[in-house]
């Protein structure tokens, strides 16, 4: 099931907007190539962490969250 940035997994719900929308986006790309739901999102938020970490300098201070090396 695609999601939105009304309707997305629980496991998101306390990410940053910007890193929340880019782990929607993410996530709905691998379930769009037959990834399940499940791996989909641990592997969409990761990206998204990696993603707010190299776009840090274009994001807000209380939009970039946790970021990964």
């Amino acid at each position: 099931m695609p999601w939105s940035f009304g309707n997305y997994p629980s496991s998101m719900k306390n990410l940053p907007p910007a890193v929340r929308e880019k782990a929607i986006e993410i996530a709905n790309a691998l379930l769009d190539e037959g990834y399940a739901d499940g791996m989909a999102i641990r592997i969409a938020i990761a990206q998204a962490h990696r993603w707010a970490a190299r776009h840090a300098d274009e994001l807000a201070p209380q939009e970039r969250g946790r970021a990964l090396p």
